[in-house]
């Protein structure tokens, strides 16, 4: 690892345990704004980690620097990353091209951390090309990664009940892009058929997301896959819906900061205080009822 890297090796680390100071330093660097931020998110076992690699491998093909985010549960005695997705992805440890950090979850029901925000910022600063982030895989709550990437890929797999979650309200309305992995298993062909009705049935305006098969072990439809994500980014620059998800990502990372500062001063405040505070706060909830 350069300096470079070991450089925002560290900065990632305050980000993570100092998020008020990590914020101060992001907030001071220059940052690029052509940075294709994606996120790829699903169940546990669908071979996100697998498909994070071979799309690594694609860009940097195409010459591409890749950055990647891959958050991981929290392990339950050190709050730290618990499973370790860059095992998966050792074939680019030592290409200078490619930055890979593990992430915990710190019990996020989103599927990232706060601290993702400001990591994702610090690696547009660091000039990568492309930043990949690989949620935990939490399942139908992890929605927060819509609030962070420019495009989102949803990976699905055959025979793992994806067909039933289909019909579920949530993680699947974030997809701008639905991945079928494993699509040599027997029932992919019957997934992508409920993924297309799903899509007649349902508005949408501009983007319709399209359904890619691969086979992440093997690479097959992986370079469909990266041309597919240039189709959704070419679409959001035209469009202009990536200013759209860049304020909506401002305001999302400015309700985590200001929620943060809030949990903070409750933790100052004794028994009383507390007392108090929810008294107060009833009192106005019931006047704005009133009124």
């Amino acid at each position: 690892m350069d300096e470079k890297m070991r450089e925002l090796s560290k900065l990632i680390t305050i980000v993570e345990n100092d998020p008020l100071r990590g914020r101060e330093i992001v907030s001071r660097l220059e940052k690029r704004e052509d940075v294709n931020v994606i996120g790829i998110t699903g169940n546990p076992g669908v071979g996100k980690s697998s498909l994070v690699d071979r799309l690594t491998g694609c860009y940097r093909e195409r010459g591409k620097s890749v950055a990647i985010i891959a958050v991981d549960p929290s392990s339950p005695f050190t709050g730290g990353s618990f499973l370790g997705d860059r095992i998966r992805m050792k074939r680019h440890f030592t290409d200078e091209g490619v930055f890979i950090r593990s992430m915990a979850s710190r019990g996020s029901l989103g599927g990232i951390n706060d601290a993702v925000f400001d990591v994702v910022e610090l690696m547009k600063a660091f000039d990568f090309d492309i930043v990949l982030i690989e949620t935990v895989g939490a399942g139908q709550s992890e929605v927060e990664i819509a609030y962070v990437a420019d495009t989102v890929l949803l990976v699905l797999s055959p025979g793992g009940g994806d067909e039933i979650q289909l019909l579920k309200a949530g993680i699947v309305e974030i997809a701008d892009v639905f991945v079928i992995n494993k699509s040599d298993l027997p029932g992919a062909d019957a997934l992508e058929i409920s993924i297309k009705a799903m899509l007649e049935l349902s508005e949408h305006t501009g983007w319709i997301p399209p359904v890619v098969k691969t086979v992440a072990t093997t690479g097959e439809g992986v370079e469909e896959l990266c041309d597919v994500v240039e189709s959704h980014r070419r679409y959001l620059l035209k469009s202009k819906e990536i200013t759209n998800r860049r304020i909506r990502r401002m305001k999302k990372h400015a309700q985590h900061i200001l929620m943060n500062k809030l949990m903070r001063i409750m933790e100052d405040l004794n028994v009383g205080d507390l007392d108090l505070l929810v008294k107060e706060t009833l009192r106005e909830m019931c006047k704005e009822v009133k009124e």
